[in-house]
This record gives structure tokens, C-alpha cells and sequence, in this order.
């Protein structure tokens, strides 16, 4: 079963453009949340990402993983393939 991969974005954000393309490099389905404007979901997604209020936040099994930076520095380690198995 592949993993359950979340990512909350701004439509205009590099760096969420960035984590995107690393995960559909991969052929990972996603969901993407995107939270333009929008402090609610903000709000929520912070409480989720331990306090992360930047973008983008992902989440792979419900697990915090970081951003943009934090998933590029798993997959140069190899750590990132297996969690998305």
C-alpha cells in the first residue's frame, strides 16, 4: 500500500513548487492543500506541523516531515523512498 502523502502549499510559493515536483518526480499521489490567504487552515496545519507556520508542511502517514528543505535532505540520504513505500 503507498504512503499517504499531505502537503500544504501556497499556489505561488517556490518552494512548495520545489517539494512538489521532487514528489511526482517520484510518481507519488498527494493530496495538497492549499491554504492561499486562508488563516484558518493556517492555523490548522500549524497545530499539525508542531507549531510550522511556513509552506509548504508535508506529512507522509500522518507523520510531520517538514518542508521543501526537509524532504530534498531525506531523499539525498535515501531516508525518503522508504517512507513513501
Amino acid at each position: 500500500m503507498a504512503a499517504q502523502v499531505e502537503i500544504y502549499t501556497w499556489s505561488t510559493c517556490p518552494f512548495c513548487i520545489r517539494a512538489k515536483s521532487l514528489l511526482k518526480k517520484k510518481g507519488v499521489d498527494f493530496t495538497e492543500y492549499v491554504i492561499d490567504g486562508d488563516e484558518e487552515a493556517r492555523d490548522k496545519m500549524a497545530q499539525r506541523a508542531n507549531g510550522g507556520r511556513s509552506v509548504p508542511q508535508i506529512f507522509i502517514n500522518d507523520q510531520h516531515l517538514g518542508g521543501c528543505d526537509d524532504i530534498h535532505a531525506l531523499d539525498a540520504q535515501g531516508k525518503l523512498d522508504p517512507l513513501l513505500a
